[in-house]
């Protein structure tokens, strides 16, 4: 009987018995996998790597291509009601930044986001974006720093650019010299793999 008594007290405390939950991405075309073949996208990536390292979470995509953080907004409770995850990734902003949308919508949106995840008792990993100066420095610098100003009010882990190693290698680029390859999804999930890792149990 005291056998019996503390196999199941171990079922109950093993993490690797139990399920930890579900990441949720809720992002653009850069995690939807545009022009990607199916399971070469880094959020397809990671759930493979959790997978092989024995981590019991699931990765739910919700990613858009040609999304924005308003879109974003509006869907992310939707994709909360339906995932119940553990924690969010949210990985939108390029696209407003490309069409010169203003800054202060972009982070009243992705802090609606975090809000809204965290309210649900998710962890938020927020992943940031860089542009090109196509608007002028003070627009560049006011959208970059939008990321880290947001991760710090909300307590949010951030991955500070989620192209990082990426966005300065041609090579990495399809045609359109916005989407990347298969061959740089491996180096986009390490970047948000380092931020994430810790938050996973």
């Amino acid at each position: 009987m005291p056998r019996l008594i503390f196999a199941c007290f171990f079922l109950l405390l093993s993490p690797a018995l139990q399920a930890a939950g579900a990441i949720l991405v809720v992002g653009d075309s850069l995690s939807a996998g545009y022009g990607l073949a199916q399971g070469q996208s880094w959020p397809a990536l990671l759930d493979r790597r959790l997978r092989e390292q024995g981590l019991d979470y699931s990765v739910a995509n919700a990613s858009i291509s040609g999304d924005t953080t308003a879109g974003g907004a509006s869907r992310i409770g939707a994709a909360l009601e339906q995932s119940k995850p553990a924690i969010v990734i949210i990985a939108l902003g390029g696209n407003d930044g490309l069409r010169g949308l203003p800054v202060a919508a972009m982070r009243d949106n992705l802090g609606a986001m975090i809000a809204a995840a965290q309210a649900r008792k998710a962890r938020v990993v927020l992943a940031g974006m860089k542009l090109p100066p196509n608007y002028g420095i003070d627009y560049t610098r006011a959208f970059e720093r939008s990321y880290a100003e947001l991760a710090r009010r909300h307590k949010a882990a951030l991955v500070p650019f989620l192209l990082e190693g990426v966005a300065d290698r041609r090579e990495l680029f399809q045609p359109d010299n916005i989407h990347p390859v298969a061959e740089a999804q491996p180096l986009i999930l390490d970047n948000v793999w380092r931020v994430l890792r810790p938050l996973l149990k």
